[in-house]
């Protein structure tokens, strides 16, 4: 079937390089030392009926080098804005709030309304119900938990612990079953996981991140998203990440669609314990290979190359890609790895059921501050109280998230079982995957990168289509498709697995 390139070259979008806030149409910029031109066949538009055996093509134009690097979507003024209403104040106070109840160890006092777990969880629920309120009840607010016996190991007597939730419903029928949860763990700890008398401010670990949690519920449930967005207490955490694995047990049991779980634990210190002050940077860590995979699945994503590309590893590429977006002056440091060495995160009991987890964990942590008991000794200070904090430096990881969440809750899905045909040998790449349900979808958009670059390099649309073909090599670059609404929202990346079919 005959096709005219030169009147199908306006059809080639690349997302506009960094610096504005409206997307470019044509072809990306180029450098004066070119590559040439990359040709991508797109085809059979989800919208069109056809005979079967009947494969329409478009040939699309785009130059394969000079386009931006860390490829950016057009902002989104709204979130922009939701993005400026952190409040530096007001995070402060929430953290003070928090260490003055004196511990929160998961089996501290419940009974007490001035000390002791229970008294931050009844404050935690005052919080997020006042916020409800504010939001005309857009939010929902519940306690949800279990009694948890001894355990014999970090549990030492019957303890109730318990999670604090507020969801915030999403407004599209197609996309509000799809979750986005965030969370951070309201217990604390000293020097011993089972003192549970002692004082355990718990200024860094974890009241930075409940205040972010906060925070974020304050600002987003005034506006409206797609999906559905969580924000999420969790308690238990110090005595083996207990909370957590109760929600996501129960999500599993469910069949709730997590579709990303973003934990924030230890994110309110900038200064390192050697005199370095970081006060621009933020890891972000995610697991390569799914915990959750299966064996046959880990074999093939090994000899694919396929280990920096779980769904987790995108959702952390997102997120480096909206703080680009949102908080210029800030920057996203996406961690190759899971978590750090000898400890873990509220998010791998979501990793472990298969949901994509990622963990914000400041820049430089000093180790004097975290599961100490408060004192000094020979001049030194011990112990995790909120005068040593950086509360804007909090504030700016808030942003982080908030941009992160906002966009991806105002974002299509990410495309269903996108595939790359391997069944002949050639130097092209033929990508195929699900049509998404959106009302709103405009289309979608490849990216690629080279095999050993962490972040994604090139994109161009693909159009409203669910097959491409690109004479670019599947045997020399990662691929992906991202799916984008009628506004510019684009979706996390879905990686394609190979396909014979």
């Amino acid at each position: 079937m005959g096709t005219d390139v030169q009147g199908l070259k306006s059809l080639a979008k690349i997302v506009r390089p960094p610096g504005g806030e409206q997307p470019v149409a044509g072809p990306c910029r180029t450098n004066s030392d070119s590559a040439g031109p990359s040709v991508v066949k797109c085809g059979e538009n989800r919208m069109m009926k056809r005979s079967p055996c009947v494969t329409p093509f478009v040939l699309v134009v785009v130059p394969l080098t000079g386009c931006a690097s860390t490829p950016r979507w057009p902002v989104d003024l709204e979130i922009k804005s939701m993005v400026r209403e952190v409040n530096v104040a007001r995070i402060e106070a929430d953290v003070r709030t928090l260490t003055g109840f004196g511990t929160r160890n998961t089996m501290s006092d419940t009974a007490s309304d001035t000390r002791g777990i229970g008294a931050a969880r009844r404050w935690i629920h005052d919080q997020f119900q006042h916020i409800a309120h504010e939001s005309c009840g857009r939010l929902i607010v519940e306690l949800d938990g279990y009694t948890q016996e001894p355990d014999g190991n970090r549990i030492v007597k019957t303890t109730e612990i318990v999670n604090v939730v507020a969801t915030l419903p999403g407004r599209q029928p197609e996309s509000a079953d799809r979750v986005y949860i965030v969370s951070a763990h309201y217990d604390s700890m000293a020097s011993d996981p089972k003192d549970y008398t002692s004082d355990a401010p718990g200024a860094d670990d974890d009241a930075s991140g409940v205040a972010c949690v906060l925070e974020l519920a304050r600002v987003m449930s005034r506006y409206e998203f797609d999906a559905t967005v969580v924000f999420m207490a969790v308690a238990g955490e110090e005595q083996g990440l207990l909370g957590s694995k109760y929600a996501a047990q129960k999500s599993k049991d469910a069949g709730v669609h997590v579709a990303a779980m973003l934990t924030n634990d230890i994110i309110g210190n900038s200064l390192s314990a050697d005199g370095v002050r970081d006060r621009r940077r933020v890891r972000v860590f995610s697991e390569g290979v799914p915990l959750s995979e299966s064996p046959d699945d880990w074999e093939l994503r090994q000899k694919i190359g396929g280990e920096n590309d779980s769904p987790a590893r995108q959702i952390a590429r997102h997120i480096d890609t909206a703080c680009d977006a949102y908080v210029p002056d800030f920057d996203v440091v996406m961690i190759a790895r899971g978590d750090r060495f000898l400890r873990g995160g509220d998010h791998k009991p979501y990793s472990l059921m298969g949901y994509p987890g990622v963990r914000f964990t400041e820049m430089n942590e000093d180790y004097r501050h975290q599961h100490q008991n408060v004192r000094t000794e020979e001049g030194v200070f011990f112990g995790d109280v909120p005068d040593r904090l950086d509360y804007p430096y909090i504030a700016n990881v808030t942003r982080v998230n908030l941009a992160a969440l906002a966009s991806l809750a105002r974002a299509p899905a990410r495309p269903r079982h996108a595939l790359v045909m391997t069944d002949r040998l050639d130097h092209h790449t033929a990508l195929q995957w699900n049509a998404n349900a959106e009302p709103d979808l405009a289309g979608y958009e490849i990216v690629w990168r080279e095999t050993t670059a962490a972040q994604w390099q090139h994109a161009v649309s693909a159009g409203n289509v669910t097959r491409c073909k690109m004479t670019l090599s599947k045997d020399n670059f990662i691929f992906g498709v991202r799916a984008v609404d009628e506004q510019g929202h684009r979706s996390e990346a879905a990686y394609p697995w190979p396909s014979k079919n």
